[in-house]
C-alpha cells in the first residue's frame, strides 16, 4: 500500500509539473538567406496560406513546392481537425518571426493542453521520400529522475522494452489511413508510475526508413538526456516522445500493456538451469557453427577465383533482385558521337570523361577507363558494387556500366557546373560563390557523408574526398563523386589497416599518412580540409610546400587572427557564422582522432547557432616532422586523381 500510494503521489507531481510547461516546441533555422519580399519568400508565404486548411483536408500530411520552395506539414494521428489547423498556424507564425528570411526551416510544435501536435518544414528542395534525420529539435523533461535513482538499472529494461513494443507497432504499414506509421502505447511499470510512449513518421518514407529514424531518435534521447522524466525528440522524418503522464490526448483509447514479468526462479536454480542450457548448446551448436564456417570459406574462395577471370558478372551487380542497367557499348559510341573530342569534358588518372545523350534526350556523363592498361579496374568495380547501391541527392547517381571486351565504362548523370575546384580556386569564378552558396555547398558535402558513414544500408568510408570530387549541379548544389578508392565497413566496425596509401595528400588524414589506418575519422578530416578550402579560398593540393592550410588556420586561430584567413571577397557582415564555419573545420582536422567529430554531430553544428561547441585541439600535420618524413620517401600513394570534371 504505501509503495503504491508513493507511486501514486509521484505520478500526481510530475503531472502537476508537466501541466506547468505543457507547450512544448522547437525551431531550427538553417542553409542561407534570402531578401525580404523577395520571389522565394512570396513563394513560400503562398504556400503557407493554404497549408493548415491542405493538412488536415488531406488526412494530416501534406508536401507541396511552388518554384524551388517546398514545404511539408504534418500532425499527430487522430487530430481534432481545429487543434492541427491552430497547431500548424502556430508552427507558421514561429518561423516567420524566429526564421523570416532563412531558406530552410524547421518548427516541430506540441501543446499537450490543446491536445495537439505538428511539424513543419520549408527547404529550397525536395524532401519527398527521402529519410531526413536533420535538423532535430530536443525536448527533455527540466526534471530529473531522482525519485526512482534507486533502482534505475530496472527502469531502464522496463523502458527499452517498450521502446522495442512501439517500435515494432508504428512500422507496421497501416494503409487503411494516410498516417500510417503511428504507435501509441501506454505501458506499467514494476516499481514505477505508468509510462506512455508516442512514435510516429512521415507517410511518404517506408517503414525501414521509419525504423532507422525513431532508431536514431531513441539513441540520441539515451545519450543526451537519460535520467530526465520523459521529453521528446523531433525530426523532419520522424516524432518520438515518452512521459509519465498521457500526452496529446493520444492514449484515451489505447489498451494498457502489463510490464514484463519479473524472473520466478530462485538464484541458484536459474544458474544450474543455465548451466545445462550452456552444455546443450555447446555439443550440438559448436560443430554446426564450424562447418558452416568452413562452407562460408569455401564459397568465398570460389568467388574470387570467378572475380579474377570473369570481371564483373550478375552476382556483382544484382542487388534484391534489382540489376543495375547494363549499356549497350554501340549505344554509348552513339551517344558520345564516337568518343569525339568535342564530347571531352575531362581527363583523369584512369581515363577520359565524355559528355552524351542518350535517345530520349537525356543528358550523361560517361567515364571511359584507359583501354588495356589494366588501371583502375579495382576501381571500376568498386564504384558499380558500391553506387548500385547508394541513392542520396548529394551523392553522384550511376546509371549504368558497360564491360564489353576490354571497354570498361561508368555512365553517370550529368552535372553541368563540373566540380568544385574549378569554382572556388579560380579567381573569377569565385566571386559567385557568396557565403550563402558555400554555406550550403558545406552543408550539402556533409550531409552525403552522414548518408555514407550511418544512414545507407552500407557504411562506406569515401578516402579521396576533395574538391575536385565534388561536383556541381545545375543550382549548385553538391555531389561527392569517384568511389573508386572507397572501403565497405561492416556496421559495428569502426576502423580498418590498408598496406596501400591511396588517395590525395594535404587531403588524407594524420594516422591515414603514418600508419595507414583508416575510419569515418578519416573523411571527417578530408571534409575539415574542404570546408577551410572554401572559406579562404586557397588550396591545400600542393600539401608539403608549406605547413598545409589546416596547420595554418590552426596557428591563425591560437594567435587570435582566425579572421585574417576569410577569403577576402566574402561579405564581412557574415563574419561570426564564417568563425563558427571555421571553428567547426578546426575540430575536424584535429590531429587527435578520438576528438573529431562524427559527420552527424557536424550537421548538428552547422545548423544551429546555440549549441555549445567544444574549442579545438591542435590540428594535423602542425608538426613539421611529417614533411621530413615525406621527404626521406617513407611515405608512398598514388597521387592521381580519378576524375576531374570541366565542361565545354
Amino acid at each position: 500500500m504505501k509503495n503504491s500510494a508513493a507511486i501514486f503521489l509521484t505520478s500526481s507531481l510530475i503531472l502537476l509539473l508537466q501541466t506547468l510547461h505543457g507547450v512544448k516546441a522547437g525551431f531550427i533555422c538553417v542553409g542561407s538567406s534570402f531578401p525580404t519580399n523577395s520571389s522565394y519568400q512570396k513563394n513560400r508565404d503562398s504556400l503557407f496560406s493554404t497549408l493548415s486548411d491542405k493538412v488536415t483536408t488531406n488526412g494530416g500530411f501534406y508536401n507541396a513546392s511552388l518554384d524551388g520552395v517546398h514545404v511539408v506539414g504534418l500532425c499527430r494521428r487522430d487530430y481534432d481537425r481545429q487543434g492541427c489547423i491552430n497547431c500548424v498556424e502556430e508552427s507558421i507564425r514561429q518561423i516567420k518571426t524566429s526564421c523570416s528570411n532563412r531558406v530552410q526551416s524547421f518548427h516541430c510544435n506540441s501543446d499537450d493542453r490543446e491536445r495537439v501536435s505538428c511539424l513543419v518544414r520549408t527547404t529550397d528542395q525536395s524532401t519527398y521520400r527521402i529519410l531526413e534525420l536533420g535538423p532535430a529539435t530536443n525536448d527533455p523533461s527540466p526534471v530529473a529522475i531522482d525519485t526512482f535513482a534507486k533502482n534505475m538499472t530496472l527502469f531502464r529494461q522496463e523502458w527499452e522494452a517498450m521502446v522495442d513494443r512501439t517500435l515494432e507497432a508504428v512500422t507496421i504499414d497501416n494503409s487503411t489511413t494516410v498516417l500510417k506509421y503511428y504507435g501509441a502505447l501506454k505501458s506499467e511499470f514494476s516499481e514505477f508510475p505508468n509510462v506512455y510512449m508516442m512514435m510516429q513518421c512521415t507517410p511518404d518514407i517506408n517503414s525501414g526508413a521509419c525504423k532507422r529514424c525513431l532508431q536514431a531518435s531513441v539513441t540520441y534521447f539515451r545519450d543526451q538526456n537519460w535520467g530526465r522524466q520523459g521529453g521528446g525528440i523531433c525530426r523532419p522524418s520522424c516524432v518520438f516522445r515518452w512521459e509519465f503522464y498521457p500526452f496529446y490526448g493520444a492514449f484515451a483509447n489505447v489498451t494498457r500493456v502489463p510490464a514484463p514479468p519479473r524472473a520466478l526462479i530462485p538464484r541458484t536454480e536459474a544458474i544450474s538451469i543455465t548451466r545445462l542450457k550452456g552444455g546443450i548448446i555447446a555439443i550440438f551448436v559448436v560443430p554446426i557453427v564450424i562447418n558452416l564456417l568452413v562452407f562460408i570459406g569455401l564459397i568465398r574462395a570460389y568467388t574470387r577465383i570467378r572475380k579474377s577471370y570473369n570481371g564483373i558478372n550478375e552476382a556483382q551487380y544484382d542487388y534484391g533482385g534489382q540489376s543495375k542497367l547494363r549499356f549497350d557499348f554501340r549505344m554509348i559510341l552513339t551517344a558520345t558521337d564516337d568518343f569525339s573530342f568535342e564530347n571531352k569534358i575531362g581527363q583523369g588518372g584512369f581515363g577520359s570523361v565524355y559528355k552524351g545523350k542518350l535517345p530520349g534526350g537525356e543528358e550523361i556523363a560517361v567515364k571511359r577507363l584507359t583501354r588495356g592498361s589494366g588501371q583502375g579496374e579495382i576501381e571500376f568495380r568498386n564504384e558499380v558494387l558500391l553506387l548500385t547501391r547508394l541513392q542520396h541527392r548529394n551523392l553522384v547517381k550511376l546509371l549504368g556500366f558497360c564491360n564489353e571486351g576490354d571497354e570498361e565504362i561508368l555512365v553517370y548523370e550529368f552535372v553541368p557546373n563540373s566540380s568544385l575546384d574549378h569554382f572556388i580556386f579560380d579567381e573569377e569564378k569565385r566571386l559567385l560563390l557568396t557565403w550563402d552558396m558555400r554555406a550550403r555547398i558545406i552543408e550539402g558535402v556533409a550531409r552525403g557523408l552522414v548518408y555514407l558513414h550511418e544512414d545507407s544500408q552500407l557504411r562506406i568510408i569515401h578516402r579521396d574526398l576533395k574538391a575536385s570530387n565534388i561536383l556541381l549541379d545545375a543550382y549548385m548544389n553538391p555531389k561527392v563523386a569517384d568511389f573508386g578508392m572507397a572501403r565497405l565497413f561492416n556496421m559495428d566496425q569502426t576502423r580498418a589497416v590498408t598496406r596501400k596509401v591511396v588517395g590525395t595528400f594535404g587531403y588524407m588524414a594524420p594516422e591515414y599518412v603514418r600508419n595507414r589506418t583508416f575510419s569515418v575519422k578519416t573523411d571527417v578530416y578530408s571534409f575539415g580540409v574542404v570546408l577551410l578550402e572554401m572559406i579562404t579560398g586557397r588550396s591545400n593540393k600542393n600539401y608539403f610546400e608549406a605547413l598545409g592550410l589546416p596547420a595554418y588556420a590552426w596557428k591563425c586561430w591560437v594567435a587570435g587572427e582566425a579572421a585574417s584567413i576569410i577569403d577576402h571577397v566574402l561579405s564581412r557582415s557574415r563574419s561570426n557564422e564564417i568563425m563558427r564555419f571555421i571553428h567547426i573545420g578546426l575540430l575536424c582536422v584535429q590531429e587527435n582522432v578520438s576528438k573529431r567529430p562524427t559527420m552527424s554531430l557536424v550537421i548538428q553544428w552547422l545548423g544551429s547557432e546555440t549549441i555549445a561547441i567544444p574549442l579545438p585541439t591542435v590540428a594535423g600535420f602542425t608538426n613539421a616532422s611529417y614533411q621530413a618524413e615525406h621527404e626521406a620517401g617513407t611515405l608512398s600513394l598514388n597521387e592521381l586523381s580519378i576524375t576531374e570534371l570541366s565542361p565545354r
